[in-house]
């Protein structure tokens, strides 16, 4: 993975991650002199630390400075940081670095992700924010002025709103910048980042990051760029590869799971029993069906969800039970598939503890396959040996098969995502050119009205306002005409390298010509608002 900033600037930012919990500045910076953090390379690409030599050293006798927080970006380490281009970041952990009990305390319900964008940005290097929180994982999609100080501010921000120290979050959270990050949500739209490759509920949940972040401010132009980019490469790669056939969601996966420990001669036999009838619990029904089940238990809130189900599926034997009879009815299944919103576990030690055993057919066990974050089975369950619980990450049993397979769709789908980020990086390029066409019109439009004044003055006070429109629609025309081939020089849509090339070039020229300034000056203007706003 080319890593999309130098390595001495992304090194620095893992350093001081791994010091962000604390504020002794001087004492953090004397631990990494003696062990320095060097970058290696996860299986997925993402910027993760091991312990090596020490070379890294700070004057220990230099006391922190007290000088305002926008004073520092201007004088420090850090000239560049005023210079430096806003950064698309994604910060996340997933099933493949994180344990299911620190993503159930990271998980952030839908109905809270506007709030959650508003939070990260009143941070205050933070621009756009986005959410993605599912069962495999939690991924905060921000537009940060600076990459350093906003990977700060996130971390602490999730620590905040989790309970979970920023050192626990650092060992496990992956950090990816720009070209990187943007890879990495294309591969998670289409499915080669999930636990089960291929599977389609990633893409319907990132389609509802974009319905929901709708007229959210925060969720900006970048942003949802992004995730609308994102939505066409999960599309395109499901249409022109075969990475759909035979992959599996995780409802789908769970099912396979319960099979595969059950008894074969107990399939047809075996009770089932769902609890909750929303999505997850629609996709494990049919997937029961399919599997040659005829006959289930489903508990819910309401009898609607079920009645819905049944009325669809007409040939199979569905019983509605209310949440009321939910512990008679785990006492009379053999195997237990929970995928409710639950914020706290249903089942506890205590609860099945005294539960009659599961029949012989099955081996007397009962098996609890919890598809929820959080939770909806306690940890402690799985001490009872009369219970089996598995939960998602135990899902990898599923994957590892057709292994080979699903490397070769996996490559087909890459060349589809490396054109596809092209394109989007391109588009991103492309829009540096805003700044520079709003500074040269409103350069132009102060020299015109000046010009205009000054005309005016000469002419008198008895022109009549014929004449006044006039001469103001030949100032406006003879400007508009001398500004049409430097902006069209300035457009480019990003689907040609070579032009883009040239107009970043165009409008770094413009920039020097006029002494425009226009990144650094937009960027400072941005910081300076953020820390106004603070009380």
């Amino acid at each position: 993975m080319a890593v999309s900033t130098s390595f001495s600037g992304v090194k620095l930012e893992a350093l001081l991650l791994k010091c962000a919990s604390s504020n002794a500045t001087t004492t953090h910076f004397s631990l990494l002199g003696r062990n320095r953090k060097t970058l290696v390379q996860t299986h997925r690409g993402a910027i993760r630390c091991e312990v090596s030599a020490s070379d890294v050293s700070v004057d220990p006798t230099k006391k922190p400075s007290t000088i305002s927080a926008l004073e520092q970006l201007k004088t420090s380490a850090a000239d560049r940081y005023t210079k430096e281009k806003s950064s698309i970041m994604v910060i996340g952990l997933s099933v493949h670095t994180t344990p299911v009990e620190m993503r159930e305390k990271l998980a952030i319900p839908e109905a809270e992700w506007p709030r959650a964008i508003a939070e990260l940005c009143s941070l205050n290097h933070i621009e756009e924010a986005a959410v993605l929180s599912t069962c495999n994982r939690m991924e905060i999609y921000v537009v940060a002025l600076s990459k350093h100080r906003g990977v700060k501010e996130v971390t602490e921000w999730m620590s905040k709103t989790s309970g979970i120290p920023v050192a626990d979050l650092c060992q496990h959270q992956f950090l990816l910048y720009n070209k990187d990050a943007t890879q990495h949500i294309f591969e998670v739209s289409a499915g080669l980042d999930s636990l089960v490759l291929g599977e389609g509920q990633i893409l319907a949940q990132v389609k509802q990051v974009v319905k929901v972040g709708q007229g959210v401010n925060g969720f900006g132009r970048n942003i949802s760029g992004l995730f609308k980019h994102a939505i066409t490469v999960g599309k395109r790669v499901r249409t022109e590869t075969n990475i759909a056939a035979g992959a599996v969601s995780v409802s789908s996966a769970a099912v396979e799971l319960a099979l595969m420990k059950l008894p074969e001669a107990s399939h047809a036999n075996a009770r089932m029993l769902i609890i909750g009838a929303g999505k997850m619990g629609k996709l494990v029904i049919k997937h029961l069906v399919a599997k040659g089940c005829t006959k289930m238990v489903v508990v819910n809130r309401s009898e609607e969800r079920v009645t819905a189900i049944r009325e669809e599926l007409k040939d199979v034997e569905i019983i509605y039970k209310p949440l009321s009879e939910m512990m008679t009815c785990i006492g009379e299944a053999d195997v237990a598939f929970t995928s409710t919103a639950s914020e706290n576990p249903l089942f506890l030690k205590d609860d099945v503890k005294d539960l009659p055993p599961a029949t012989d057919e099955v081996g007397g066990r009962r098996f609890f396959i919890d598809i929820s974050v959080p939770r909806n089975v306690g940890s402690c369950v799985s001490d009872l040996e009369s219970v089996r619980v598995f939960n998602v990450d135990d899902l990898k049993e599923v994957v590892a098969a057709n292994k080979e397979d699903r490397l070769r769709k996996a490559m087909e789908a890459q060349a589809i995502i490396s054109e596809e980020s092209k394109q989007f990086e391109a588009w991103r390029d492309s829009l540096e050119t805003v700044p520079t066409i709003k500074k040269l019109r409103a350069y132009a439009e102060r020299i015109r009205i000046a010009e205009l004044e000054k005309c005016l003055g000469k002419m008198g006070d008895d022109i009549n306002k014929k004449t006044q429109r006039a001469v103001d629609d030949l100032s406006r025309g003879i400007v508009n005409k001398m500004l049409h081939g430097p902006m069209q020089h300035l457009r480019c849509d990003g689907s040609d390298s070579r032009t883009l090339n040239e107009t970043l070039e165009n409008m770094h020229a413009l920039n020097r010509m006029f002494n425009l300034e226009t990144e650094v000056s937009v960027l400072e203007q941005k910081i300076r608002a953020k820390v106004e706003q603070k009380p």
